[in-house]
C-alpha cells in the first residue's frame, strides 16, 4: 500500500511552511501529496495549492482529495486541472465528489440540489474539454491540453452503494472517508468489496484504486491537538457529531498511528493519505520515524 501526505491546507499557513511541506514531502517516501477542498473555511484555495506544489516538487504525483465538483463550473475546473497538469509534467490525479456541506456551495452561489447527476455530467463536461472539443460549436477548444492523455485519472469520492455504482461508470477508483477519524477493520471490508462488486456489475475489467485518508498528530499535545482539529472541522455539522467524531480520532501516537496503517493496508486498500493537524514540517519526520519509512 503507498503512503500519502496531505498538505495543512485546512489550517492558517503561509509561504514559508508551504514551500517545507512541499519538498519535505517530494523528498519521500510519500507516494501523493493531497491537496483538500474546503470553501466556507479558512482553508487556502484548492487550485492555488495546487499549482504551488507542481512547481515546488518534481517526483510526487499530486492529488486533490476531493474537489466539490458540482459547486464549480466544468470548463473552468478543466482549464485549472488542465493548467496544474502540465505544470507537474503530468503527475495529477484529479478526486472529485459532491461533498456534504451545502455552506460551501451557498459560498459561491451554487445550487445544491441535483449534485450527483451534475457531477456525472460535470466529468464528461470536463473529459471532452480535455480532449479538445470546444464548449459550444462556435468557440474555440478550451486548453491547454493536459500532458496525460484523456486528461488526468479521476477518482470519485463516494461513500454508500448509490454513489459507489454511479462512479463505476467513470471513476477510475474510489476514496472512501470511512476511516477519517479511525479505521474499523470490518467497515473498510465492506468497503472494498462494495467497491469491486460496483465494478463488476458495471461490466469493468480493470481492478478499482481503493483510497481513504486519515487525520493524525505526533509530539507534544498530539491528542489534544486531533481532537480540537476534528472538532472545528466538523462543528459545522453540530456539537454533538463534532465531539462524538473527535472522541474517536485516535491515531495521536507512534504506536496508534502504525496500527492503522496496518488496518487500511490489510484491508487491501491502495493508498492512504495521512492528514496532518499541524502545520509544523518537522511532523514529517516524526511521521516517517513513526512508520519505519
Amino acid at each position: 500500500m503507498d503512503i500519502a501526505m496531505t498538505l495543512p491546507t485546512m489550517l492558517p499557513h503561509g509561504r514559508d511552511e508551504v514551500l517545507r511541506w512541499c519538498r519535505g514531502i517530494d523528498e519521500g517516501p510519500w507516494s501523493s501529496l493531497a491537496v483538500p477542498e474546503r470553501v466556507a473555511y479558512t482553508s487556502h484555495s484548492m487550485t492555488v495549492q495546487l499549482a504551488a506544489a507542481a512547481a515546488l516538487t518534481e517526483r510526487v504525483r499530486l492529488c486533490t482529495t476531493i474537489i466539490v465538483l458540482p459547486s464549480h463550473n466544468a470548463v473552468r475546473m478543466a482549464k485549472d486541472l488542465a493548467s496544474v497538469d502540465r505544470l507537474s509534467n503530468g503527475r495529477l490525479t484529479v478526486g472529485v465528489g459532491v461533498g456534504g456541506r451545502e455552506q460551501d456551495y451557498r459560498a459561491v452561489s451554487a445550487p445544491f440540489d441535483r449534485r450527483w447527476q451534475r457531477l456525472d455530467d460535470q466529468v464528461a463536461v470536463m473529459r471532452a474539454t480535455w480532449a479538445g472539443t470546444p464548449p459550444e460549436p462556435d468557440l474555440d477548444p478550451v486548453g491547454p491540453p493536459p500532458v496525460q492523455p484523456g486528461g488526468p485519472p479521476l477518482i470519485a469520492g463516494a461513500i454508500g452503494p448509490k454513489a459507489t455504482a454511479r462512479a463505476a461508470h467513470w471513476a477510475t477508483g474510489v476514496d472512501d472517508g470511512t476511516a477519517i477519524a479511525y479505521p474499523d477493520p470490518e467497515a473498510l471490508a465492506e468497503v472494498a468489496d462494495r467497491v469491486r462488486a460496483a465494478w463488476h456489475d458495471a461490466g469493468r475489467t480493470d481492478k478499482p484504486h481503493l483510497s481513504t485518508s486519515l487525520w493524525y498528530a505526533l509530539g507534544d499535545d498530539a491528542e489534544q491537538r486531533l481532537h480540537t482539529y476534528a472538532f472545528d472541522y466538523l462543528k459545522i455539522f453540530g456539537p454533538e457529531i463534532a465531539e462524538a467524531v473527535a472522541e474517536g480520532a485516535r491515531a495521536h501516537s507512534p504506536k496508534s498511528l502504525a496500527t492503522a496503517v496496518d488496518i487500511v493496508r490489510d484491508a487491501g486498500f491502495d493508498e492512504l493519505f495521512l492528514v496532518p493537524t499541524t502545520t509544523d514540517p518537522t511532523e514529517l519526520d516524526r511521521t516517517r520515524e513513526a512508520l519505519g519509512i
